[in-house]
């Protein structure tokens, strides 16, 4: 990726975009530090972490834009967001836009659930019409400040509507004047295939790999031999840290000591270099104000 290209044009050029998920400015930092350009800010994953809670509409607009604009401040990499359903009404998703973009978001993503909503790849989940969730895309462009951030359209309707009724509500969306198209839940890899093969590739669509979601995953390769040009793992660091924050705290338990589990954590040293501790503590020392020679000729005071 150059300097000054945007995710639009990354879209649209081969290899598919791999975006991992993150929930905050230390996983960002990480996988930015991993080679990641584009990364997806998980509302599932800041459920996760922030609430301790699972991710069924309970983290609110401002906890996330808070989060995305710490994690901003932190990566220069693409964020795509998850704007849940919008957090209410087309009006609703005209604030979102707006304090997403602010706070730097690259491509907001809105789905067409309605509230209270649930994660993807759970059950139970209800859907608005398709006539107001493509007010919703309308609205969302018209409250975007630039062209390229990104407006992606979720569907949620194969588990709710069936596979058929989700492809036409993505394409009435596509319609509508989304930026980026998404499909949640297929069931099958021939599904993904269709989905290629009825909504064409002159927009850029969207797979989500969860580890035992409703979806087989697949590697990226695969996924962009199908004919998609972005897939996310949105809460894969989750469920990674949060088997091995078992191991560690279960370690810590049993012996009374860390030292077990010493060659699977960074040291103390090791926590400083990722973070940048030298570098602040350098950059600190640039703006100390000088001190002031001492004059000791005297009769100099007055």
């Amino acid at each position: 990726m150059t300097e000054a290209e945007t995710l639009r044009s990354r879209l649209n050029r081969k290899p598919i975009v791999v975006a991992p998920g993150v929930y905050d400015p230390f996983t960002a930092l990480i996988a930015s530090r991993a080679g990641f350009t584009t990364l997806y800010v998980s509302g599932a994953a800041i459920a996760y972490t922030k609430l301790g809670r699972p991710d069924i509409g309970l983290v609110t607009m401002t906890e996330i834009t808070d989060t995305l604009a710490l994690i901003r401040d932190r990566v220069d990499a693409h964020l795509i967001v998850d704007g849940d359903t919008g957090y209410g009404n087309a009006l609703n998703v005209v604030r979102t836009v707006r304090e997403f973009e602010r706070a730097g978001a690259s491509a907001i993503q809105l789905e067409d659930q309605d509230f209270p909503k649930r994660c993807g790849h759970l059950d139970g989940k209800t859907l608005i019409p398709a006539d107001e969730m493509c007010g919703k895309i309308r609205a969302a462009l018209d409250a975007r400040h630039s062209r390229e951030t990104l407006i992606v359209a979720r569907t949620d309707a194969v588990a709710v509507e069936g596979f058929e009724r989700a492809i036409e509500r993505t394409a009435m969306y596509r319609d509508a004047g989304a930026d980026v198209l998404f499909v949640e839940a297929p069931r099958a890899r021939d599904d993904l295939a269709r989905i290629v093969s009825t909504l064409g590739s002159s927009l850029p669509l969207m797979a989500n790999m969860v580890e035992g979601g409703k979806t087989p995953t697949f590697p990226a390769a695969e996924l962009e031999a199908i004919g998609f040009a972005l897939v996310i793992f949105p809460g894969a660091i989750v469920r990674a840290l949060g088997y091995m924050a078992s191991e560690f705290y279960t370690s810590l338990a049993a012996h009374g000591s860390n030292e077990p589990y010493r060659n699977r954590m960074l040291d103390f040293t090791g926590i400083n270099e990722l973070v940048g501790t030298p570098d602040m503590i350098a950059l600190g020392q640039r703006y100390e104000t000088p001190a002031r020679p001492a004059n000791t000729k005297a009769g100099t005071r007055r």
